[in-house]
């Protein structure tokens, strides 16, 4: 199967882009690191993709997210990404860029979907919540995404049981360090075509 051809958006540092591109250099991932695009000019990813070899784009999307839109779709395009995984990106995608990689845009969530997912459900606050409710375990999601926070189909996930005396920052460190590797597993078996996308 040929390579999988990836672009990444990220806003922050990028946890999941880096691990992947590691493992794309490293010759354990069949694939290509096509594109990086931000939000933040200041985003410590794209220094990481500037350091790798990976080209770079910055997208303002708060003063006209129609336009933002049009340019994201555009620039994933003409570097010919055919999926996109979204590590830490704290934007929602807009409808152009949704319609052209509908089922190819794949986002982690650090919990058990779709009980601790929806909209302003994201980081420590995921986690607060698990350890509010509970449950004996959480875990980590990976599913597509759509117009709609945490509600595309989900393509794998990874329990990770609470330990006895469980806090949100410990449950925070386990899902952390587990979520680039498993995401950088996930795209493994895509590669392979062990596991598939819908259509």
């Amino acid at each position: 199967m040929p390579p999988l051809r990836l672009g990444f958006l990220a806003s922050r540092n990028g946890s999941s882009l880096r691990a992947i591109v590691e493992a794309i250099e490293a010759g354990t991932l069949a694939a290509e690191a096509r594109l990086v695009i931000s939000n933040n000019r200041a985003a410590q990813a794209l220094a990481f993709a500037d350091a790798h070899g990976v080209p770079t784009e910055v997208i303002a999307t708060q003063s006209d997210p129609d336009a933002a839109d049009a340019r994201l779709c555009a620039a994933l395009q003409t570097a010919g990404v055919e999926l996109v995984v979204l590590s830490g990106y704290l934007r929602r995608l807009g409808p152009r860029t949704l319609d052209a990689y509908r089922n190819r845009v794949l986002n982690i969530h650090p919990g058990p979907l779709p009980r601790f997912g929806g909209e302003g459900m994201y980081g420590r606050r995921v986690h607060e919540a698990v350890i509010a409710a509970g449950p004996a375990e959480s875990g980590v999601t990976i599913h597509l995404v759509d117009e709609i926070y945490d509600n595309g189909p989900l393509i794998a996930a990874r329990a990770v049981p609470l330990a006895p005396g469980e806090t949100a920052d410990s449950l925070e460190a386990k899902i952390t360090e587990l979520e680039p590797r498993f995401f950088v597993e996930t795209l493994g078996r895509l590669a392979s075509g062990d596991l598939t996308l819908p259509d």
